[in-house]
């Protein structure tokens, strides 16, 4: 069961409640994605044998190792998912993020462009980890 959310966080109509991933290898994911989320201000929410998830406000996200898997990597360019993007406070947290993120199994996508791989105006790290998930990191204005 989920826990219920204080009432200072309750969500507006339409805004997303959760996203939910499903992963070849759940102590991989969360040795990847736990660092990352946390490293943004997730918080652990639910721990479950094949699963974990983080919560921040409202919204929360969901590794789980499902046994109805039907592939043992995600491919980005498929149709679905392309890739996750979150709010960072800064350039610098942008640049303290992508320095520590090859330690916990990511790697920098777009090297040559970076930080400006997704324009002129853009400031943001784009990470890849080894099952082929990609993360947007974005400095906020």
């Amino acid at each position: 069961m989920t826990p219920p959310l204080p009432p200072d966080d309750r969500p507006t109509h339409g805004a997303l409640h959760h996203v939910e991933i499903w992963v070849p290898d759940l102590g991989r994911a969360v040795g990847t994605f736990g660092w990352l989320l946390e490293a943004l201000g997730y918080t652990p929410y639910q721990n479950w044998s094949n699963g974990r998830s983080w919560r921040l406000g409202p919204v929360y996200l969901v590794l789980e190792q499902s046994p109805a898997l039907t592939a043992d990597r995600h491919e980005r360019r498929r149709p679905g998912l392309n890739h996750l993007a979150f709010h960072v406070e800064d350039a610098a947290a942008v640049e303290e993020l992508a320095a520590g993120a090859s330690r916990h199994g990511w790697r920098l996508l777009f090297g040559d462009r970076h930080p400006h791989a997704g324009g002129a105006g853009h400031y943001a790290a784009y990470l890849e980890n080894e099952d082929g998930f990609e993360v947007e990191l974005v400095a906020l204005p």
